[in-house]
């Protein structure tokens, strides 16, 4: 192969690899929803945040992690510091998510079972929910009393929530925001999640930053 030719590979290689990188979610976000109802509005908010961070915010991706198939918590289930498979893929998803959205209506002044169920297992050692920015949506107008109990809960687990702005949602309240899927429609609302997403961005990025200085700052005190 003449040197041209080489050169020519190499650039078209260092370009493939450039885009690859470009291309790369700079953060990615582990979406949770407290209702398991197919048509839930709830759920509806996390595949409308899904669409915006796909065609609208560069740099963030948005993964739906079901919790449906979690046992109920059972630490009989736990042998020698391995958890069902169901739990462990669930744990493993959140592990890897730079950070949290989650999604809740209101049940009895509280978050939802399921979600709490979630949260209960993913708290067993280690905590895998440790550190994370996070950020809470609720369809209906209830979902503030929710949120506030879900702060409270991350408090302990070490979960850091957006404080601003805050996302409450009345969609029983005409006109509809939502079709009869649970599909978001409404382009106002959209937009209110849109900057909730941008604020999450924004945190995250600036917690990652916060944490690679740490990292720097400690390994260069060891050397020294």
């Amino acid at each position: 192969m003449s040197v041209r030719a080489r050169n020519k590979r190499s650039r078209e290689k260092e370009e493939k690899e450039t885009v690859t990188v470009a291309e790369k979610p700079l953060i990615k976000v582990a979406a949770i929803c407290g209702s398991l109802r197919k048509a839930s509005f709830n759920r509806g908010l996390i595949r409308a945040a899904m669409e915006l961070c796909k065609e609208q915010i560069k740099g963030v991706h948005v993964e739906y992690v079901e919790i449906s198939a979690l046992p109920m918590l059972n630490t009989d289930l736990e042998v020698d510091g391995t958890y069902p498979a169901e739990v462990e893929a669930f744990r493993q998803k959140v592990l890897e998510a730079d950070s949290c959205l989650f999604a809740s209506p209101d049940y009895n002044y509280s978050i939802t079972p399921p979600l709490k169920n979630a949260l209960d297992w993913g708290s067993r050692p280690p905590n895998v929910w440790a550190g994370k920015p996070a950020a809470a949506v609720s369809a209906v107008g209830g979902g503030r009393r929710a949120q506030l109990h879900l702060r409270q809960i991350g408090v302990f687990l070490d979960l850091h929530f957006i404080n601003k702005p805050e996302f409450y949602l009345n969609a029983h309240r005409p006109p509809g925001k939502f079709n009869s899927n649970g599909d978001l429609l409404d382009s106002e609302t959209k937009e209110n999640l849109k900057e909730m997403l941008l604020s999450l961005q924004a945190f995250t990025l600036r917690h990652k930053a916060s944490d690679e200085l740490f990292l720097v700052t400690h390994k260069e005190e060891v050397m020294e």
